[in-house]
């Protein structure tokens, strides 16, 4: 409904704008060269073509944040891995310590599953 309501507020703004923009003006992009164009043309060809730049720039802005967001998620994914590994390894020698001060001979077995 919201976009219904803004839709009708941009025609209403055109319409306007036509009315009020009837003047002929002559365009030349380059070597191209448009006699007798109303001068409300030449204003919404540039509001749109305007919008339509800042959408393309948009874009490509939310494209590259995207991959950078993804690089980091995967970094936090690696260094998050090796938090665990690491953890495992610390519970692996502290198992080791354990069986050093008590002087125990006997071999246990290693806890693989540990964390």
């Amino acid at each position: 409904m919201l976009i219904l309501i803004l839709f009708l507020a941009v025609g209403v703004g055109m319409v306007y704008l036509a009315q009020n923009n009837l003047a002929l003006v002559t365009l030349q992009l380059g070597a191209y060269t448009f006699p007798d164009l109303p001068l409300f043309y030449v204003i919404i060809g540039s509001l749109i073509l305007g919008l339509s730049l800042a959408y393309i720039i948009y874009l490509t802005n939310s494209i590259s944040d995207a991959l950078t967001m993804r690089g980091k998620n995967n970094k936090i994914s690696q260094t998050e891995s090796e938090i665990v590994n690491l953890t495992k390894q610390i519970h692996q020698l502290q198992l080791e310590n354990e069986r050093l001060k008590n002087h125990t001979t006997v071999i246990e077995p290693q806890d693989k599953n540990a964390l």
